[in-house]
């Protein structure tokens, strides 16, 4: 298995790199969101990025922008998104990373009222994606969403999709698994019904009912039970920890219990 932590993008990207490095993870995932890792600026420092992440012998992940929809309802407003994904897809590969971990749409706003729409919209620009990524020699990894979304949260929402983009792999988010209503199943029916079509993980815990970023173990997720699944498939791949406590020492910690999960 290969260890990652994501940066904060709201520092500045070559702190970031330094700081994931001292922590000694074998990769970092590239959160490309603003203030500081909006597509533009990894443009204008990429050799100063690729110079580091050469030094510091990590290596990289990309997730693509978070923070835009391509389900949203408005039209403008998804065109504007396709344009932010397009082109991160675009850096990302000058980049070389490894992988690109995309979030589907979601709905917000009056979304949550048509959400079949919002999920048709987002499918629409889904080609356009696929299309960008094997142009550019990357892989795109779609994510799981956490509850109360309610769309892209089941196996069932993913195997159209993946059998329809046979390139296209998925990110199993452990910890929005677990906001689910069925938590205590819900991470063994993707690795039973998607299997080896997930080639990237995210680890993180929380209490059930959000997507609270925990450490390990501060929270209610059956880790056993998460690295079970995984080992049942085989899965010796990337796991990047998403612990958003502002503390590093609880990221090195989190990678530990599950090193050793997925180790015993």
């Amino acid at each position: 298995m290969k260890y990652g932590a994501m940066n904060f993008p709201v520092h500045p990207i070559m702190k970031e790199i330094s700081r994931i490095a001292a922590m000694r993870f074998d990769y970092m995932e590239l959160t490309m969101d603003p203030p500081c890792a909006h597509f533009s600026d990894i443009r204008r420092q990429k050799n100063e990025i690729l110079s580091a992440i050469r030094d510091s012998s990590l290596g990289l992940v990309c997730h693509l922008p978070t923070f835009v929809n391509t389900g949203d309802l408005t039209e403008s407003i998804r065109k504007a998104s396709v344009y932010e994904l397009l082109s991160s897809i675009e850096t990302a590969a000058e980049l070389k990373a490894d992988k690109l971990v995309l979030h589907p749409g979601i709905p917000l706003g009056l979304g949550v009222y048509v959400q079949e729409t919002v999920k048709q919209y987002a499918l629409d620009s889904l080609p356009q994606m696929v299309e960008a990524a094997e142009r550019f020699g990357v892989t795109l990894y779609i994510e799981n969403m956490p509850a109360p979304c309610k769309l892209f949260t089941t196996p069932d929402d993913f195997a159209p999709v993946l059998e329809q983009f046979p390139t296209l792999k998925m990110t199993l988010d452990t910890g929005h698994a677990n906001t689910l209503k069925n938590r205590n199943r819900s991470v063994g029916l993707f690795t039973g019904e998607i299997g080896r079509r997930i080639g990237h993980v995210h680890i993180s815990d929380n209490k059930g009912e959000k997507d609270d970023h925990l450490s390990l173990g501060d929270g209610n997720a059956n880790l056993k039970k998460v690295a079970k699944a995984l080992k049942q498939i085989g899965y010796d791949d990337t796991a990047t920890l998403e612990i958003f406590t502002g503390k590093d020492n609880d990221l090195i910690s989190s990678r530990d219990i599950f090193k050793r999960l997925m180790e015993s």
